[in-house]
């Protein structure tokens, strides 16, 4: 009996023993599990990219297939990765408001592998040495699953490959994602198509509190040059100059002293003529009428017109003929999330790849309203995306005939790019998410400025946003002066009495 306690005893310690030898040993494998997962912390704008969840109605049926989103497109990136490279990928996504909220996060110790700056952020990130150049493998165009390089717009292909910082183009270091001008919504019952295709509009007294400009430095002198050298700009000899466009950007990107102390004078001017500066909230104003004009991205602006238009009420966009600004998101990687990290690259370069893939450049643009960097190459739903969505019906009369050859194959008389549109459609969504040859003949990046012309304009701003002590008339500190005078006589006299009365 004893004996055989004994040997129960030491079986069920030695079961004990084997159990708790396999708990590790599971923890092991688990951690195992977990380093072949590559996670990527992607950093975007503020819904700016497919969500999914889109109801059977929104499907988009073009001739080559339909499209719709049913799950997130990071979701779909992820089972698209693993299913393509056999490879698990974790996105983690996050979001940021500006330009200035992102480079503040990543200053302050947030690291991220991807993020989707504008040109000008991308550019400073570039100048300080901040981020990983695409590897080699992403331009192989014989990939198949490149679908950025096979893709990409020829003329977005060649504003970044010839815009350089450091020697270096921006094409080495960003490939785009979403770009547009910049210009003026209105309301055409009450503003005319010539007052509003000009940033002079923005200090216009016809419209006194019936305006909004963009609430940031970069866009807002932007405006302001344009407005302060309109004469130049649309001069004819200024235009047909063999080297108009050099000359354009340098014009908008003047920073001297004197043009500086101009910007800020006028846009202090600006400050009070219009009804706000703001950064999202132009385009309920506009929708709800409590504006008639605002200075707005052309996604924004395709947004606005698509929602007033539900309510029956129209709004146009204008092109400013001085000179409009042509903005690009694109996508980047840090040097502090993936260098020295091959996986991690590998990935980062996936997911630009994804969102490079025509039917996901469709669900992206549906989604948000701006527009694709993706031309397709030799897929042809990105032009069929633009017809479904702007061509004119078999029986409309009023139509043109709107070339984007410049944009989809790089010849802006490509009998193959001709979208047959409602001639209204010139002024609204069509002219506002693809604008005409005209339009980018005139339009112009904001470039890169050094710390000090940084600081300089940043100055400026405050100026212009804050209380400005110089601004202060003469004839307001006389009366300033005279009024602390009396005071200041009715305060000794008062101590005079009381001295009087003791």
């Amino acid at each position: 009996m004893r004996k055989n306690i004994f040997v129960k005893l030491c079986a069920a310690v030695l079961i004990c023993l084997m159990i708790t030898s396999l708990i590790p040993a599971q923890d092991v494998w688990a951690a195992a599990d977990d380093k072949e997962k590559i996670v990527l912390r992607v950093c975007n704008w503020e819904e700016y990219i497919d969500l999914g969840d889109w109801d059977e109605e929104e499907t988009i049926d073009l001739e080559s297939g339909d499209i719709i989103g049913e799950n997130s497109l990071v979701e779909d990136f992820e089972e698209w990765y693993y299913e393509t490279y056999g490879k698990e990928v974790v996105v983690e996504y996050s979001t940021f408001g500006t330009n200035e909220d992102l480079y503040n996060m990543i200053t302050l110790g947030d690291v991220y592998d991807i993020v989707c700056p504008s040109e000008y952020m991308f550019m400073k990130l570039m100048a300080e040495d901040k981020l990983v150049p695409l590897s080699d493998d992403f331009f192989d165009e014989a990939d198949e699953n490149n679908y950025y390089v096979n893709g990409v717009s020829p003329y977005i292909r060649n504003v970044f490959d010839n815009h350089q910082i450091g020697g270096e183009p921006w094409s080495k270091y960003a490939a785009g994602y979403m770009w547009g001008i910049t210009g003026i919504v209105y309301n055409p019952e009450v503003v005319s198509k010539e007052e509003a295709a000009t940033w002079r509009i923005l200090d216009n007294p016809k419209f006194k509190r019936q305006v909004t400009i963009k609430d940031n430095v970069r866009d807002s002198y932007f405006a302001a040059v344009g407005a302060l050298k309109r004469d130049l700009l649309i001069s004819d000899d200024f235009k047909s100059a063999p080297d108009y466009s050099v000359r354009l950007e340098s014009e908008m990107n003047d920073v001297s002293e004197e043009t500086i102390q101009k910007v800020q004078d006028y846009l202090q001017d600006v400050k009070d003529n219009v009804y706000s500066f703001e950064t999202d909230s132009g385009k309920s104003d506009m929708v709800t009428g409590k504006v008639v004009a605002n200075y707005q991205w052309s996604g924004d602006a395709v947004y606005s017109l698509d929602q007033a238009e539900e309510d029956d009420f129209i709004l146009n966009f204008a092109v400013p003929e001085e000179s409009t600004n042509i903005y690009f998101d694109g996508w980047v990687m840090l040097k502090c999330g993936v260098e020295g990290d091959p996986d991690k690259q590998h990935a980062a370069e996936a997911f630009i790849n994804f969102c490079s893939r025509p039917d996901n450049a469709i669900r992206n643009m549906y989604y948000i309203g701006y527009t694709s960097v993706i031309a397709g190459g030799d897929d042809e739903r990105i032009f069929e995306y633009a017809d479904w969505c702007y061509g004119a019906e078999e029986d409309e009369e009023d139509v043109v005939e709107y070339p984007l050859g410049y944009f989809f194959s790089g010849d802006a008389e490509d009998e193959d790019y001709y979208i047959t549109a409602p001639a209204e459609q010139l002024d609204r969504q069509l002219g506002a998410q693809y604008p005409s040859a005209d339009a980018m003949a005139r339009s112009s990046i904001m470039v890169y400025f050094d710390n000090e012309k940084n600081d300089a304009i940043n100055q400026m701003w405050i100026n212009v946003r804050c209380f400005n002590i110089y601004d202060v008339p003469v004839w307001a500190w006389v009366l300033t002066v005279c009024v602390l005078c009396v005071l200041g006589w009715l305060f000794f006299r008062a101590k005079q009495r009381e001295k009087m009365y003791k």
